[in-house]
Order: C-alpha cells, then structure tokens, then sequence
C-alpha cells in the first residue's frame, strides 16, 4: 500500500515539476509511510527525491518509535548537537523546485528558506491534496468502521444511555469521548455538547451550562480509528435531540435541514461539481427563508484528517471523482434561540452517492 502511495507520489513529482517533497508534522506523512511526526520544537521530516531513495531524518530519542521500513525509507536517527536541518539541506541537494507539507511550523520552513536559496517552494497539497481525496478500498472500509462506531455512541444517546437532563454540557462531553474509546477510537478528536442558544454556534465548546427541558441538544463529535498500517482515520457526526416536546417552529427548521442534507446527499454523484452539491442544500435552506443563517460550508474532505479535501462549497468547481469521501452538514442557526444540524460522512462511488453513517436522523425527543 505505502508502496504504492510513493510511487504515485513521485509520479505527481515529475508530473507538476518538483525535485524533492519534504514532510514533516501532519497527516501526509503517516498517510504516505505510516509514521505520524510528534509535534515537537525538534525536526522529523521525511526527504523524498524525485528520483533516488527516502530518507526519515528523525530525533534520536524517538528513533524508536519509527517502524522500520528499509524498501520504503532509510532512517537517519540526529543527536541533540546536530543540526537536522543541514541534514535535510544535504539529503535534498541543490534542487529547483520542493514541495513541503502544508503543516510543517514555520520555524523550520524559514530556515530552509534561509540555507536552500535557490529553491523555489511549493504547497505539497499541490500534488498529496488529489491523492488523499481519493480513497481506495482499504480508506473506505477503515472510515467505514469509524463511521459506525460513532453511529453506536449515537444509538445510546438517543436511547437515554447517556443521561443529559440536569447535567452540564461538559460531563455529557466526557461522557461521549468515552464511550467513543470503548467503540473502538484510539483518539477523541473533538467533542461538541450545544445546548439551548449555544446550538447556535457552529463550534461551541463545551460550557457549564446544565441541559434542560425546553432545550434543543446539538452534539457533533469523531475520532480515529487505528488501522493495522497503523493510520488512523476519522469519524464525524453531528445529530440533534429535543429535551421535551419541540414547538412547532423548531420542527419546521429541523425538517429543512433534513431536506436540505438528503438534497445534497442525492446530488453527491461522480462528476458533480462540489460547489453544486453545497447548492443543492443552500438553495432549499434559502427557499425556506433560512438563507442567512446557513453560515458555514455545506461539507469537507475527511480520511487521515477530519478536513481535507474536497471541500464542498460555493466557488469550488473541481468534481466529484469515485472514492471521495467527505461530510454533509447543513445547518441553520438562529443566534440567542436554537441551531440544528445533521451530518453524514458520503463516498462516491460508481452507482451513486453511499452514505456511512445509519443512526437516526429524524428529530429525536428525550424526556426531560
């Protein structure tokens, strides 16, 4: 598989013209060799020449975490007294043109600025962005899994597993990270609990404020699930529930965000433009005269990241290929009162748009 992935990167190499690709933190690294850089003042970067062999320039003491991979790359451990970025400027060699990661911090980026200055330096996206969106079968199996797990945390929810009524948005936080570790998650990635008027902001972070009835519970929350390549890759799920009986307004806008993601879902087909699919859902929210209060992307990418492209929005004109895997997630957000969301991770594939994730989607009401 990491084989493969190399060769098809340094196809791209020759294709966009780049002598050398050099990964540091991130998620392209793990992607491309398994190994995910901690994200510490010392350099890890991967050295990729276009042609000749890969080169793991990594810090002694966490040599030992590497999984060695001779037919892929070498490793060459540097001491504390080293200087790891003159090793990078020698494996890479006086070239024209590199590729470095989108994540690698600046500090490093400025010092190969510095020691390489006849090199022009290009975004990796550029070539790992179009690889990464399209997942082979192994990808979609994996974000499968996750999918489901989090689909299970939903199911308790919604059958008052997880108790809410009387207890704060952050105990109910910590309740659903745990039990997305036992589903199976190796990693909490993020864990939303908006209730009442904090449903109106797409990102609430979890407050002390105790859930009641009358209130409207947003929850949106994924991981990573470890695969034996040793990849995680992510779930993300967003669903809704009622604390009591929900007046009717609420239920109007609930059944327009329904409509909305079920319209984006079916238009979600091969060949689609993404900005298409972002309006296939903005233009029934609008219709409904919500248009204001969708403020946000209707979806993006996921697999070893939780965004990562295709971003599903207005302006994006590139389309959908089979094997893309991204979210669906509109929402309408009145601020002081309530917000509503429903999200889904998608595939394309050949006969049409599969949705990953099963648990309930209508509005489901929890007795307070």
């Amino acid at each position: 598989m990491h084989a493969e992935r190399i060769r098809k990167v340094r196809d791209a190499m020759s294709e966009h013209g780049i002598d050398v690709l050099l990964l540091s933190v991130g998620a392209d690294l793990p992607w491309l060799i398994g190994y995910e850089a901690m994200p510490l003042e010392r350099l890890t970067m991967l050295v990729v020449p276009v042609d000749g062999d890969a080169t793991l320039v990594v810090p002694r003491l966490e040599a030992p975490r590497v999984r060695e991979r001779p037919e892929l790359f070498s490793v060459h451990a540097w001491d504390e007294t080293d200087d790891p970025i003159d090793l990078v400027v020698r494996l890479a060699g006086p070239v024209r043109v590199a590729a470095i990661g989108n994540r690698t911090w600046s500090q490093f980026l400025v010092e190969l600025l510095a020691r390489m200055p006849g090199t022009w330096f290009r975004a990796a996206s550029e070539i790992l962005g179009p690889l990464r969106a399209r997942k082979d079968p192994d990808e979609v199996e994996a974000l499968t899994t996750a999918a489901a797990a989090v689909d299970r945390v939903v199911a308790a929810l919604h059958s008052g597993e997880i108790p809410l009524a009387g207890r704060s948005e952050v105990q109910v936080a910590a309740d659903l990270g745990q039990r997305m570790l036992a589903e199976g998650h190796h990693r909490v990635n993020f864990v939303i609990v908006a209730s009442g008027p904090n449903a109106a902001s797409p990102h609430h972070e979890p407050s002390d404020r105790v859930i009641q009835q009358g209130d409207v519970v947003l929850f949106d929350f994924g991981g990573s699930v470890l695969t034996e390549s040793g990849v995680g890759y992510c779930s993300d799920i967003t669903r809704c529930v009622f604390m009591g009986e929900p007046p009717s307004e609420f239920r109007e806008l609930y059944e327009v965000v329904h409509a909305a993601q079920q319209a984006a879902i079916s238009a979600a087909k091969n060949g689609t433009p993404c900005e298409a699919v972002d309006a296939a859902a903005r233009d029934l929210i609008t219709a409904a005269g919500y248009g204001p209060y969708f403020i946000h992307r209707t979806g993006h990418g996921i697999g070893v990241e939780e965004h990562e492209d295709p971003y599903i929005v207005a302006g994006n004109q590139s389309r959908l290929e089979v094997g893309h895997a991204f979210s669906i997630e509109p929402g309408i957000y009145i601020p002081g009162r309530w917000g509503a969301r429903l999200e889904d991770i998608v595939v394309v594939t050949d006969s049409g748009p599969r949705s990953l994730n099963a648990a309930e989607h209508r509005l489901v009401i929890v007795d307070a």
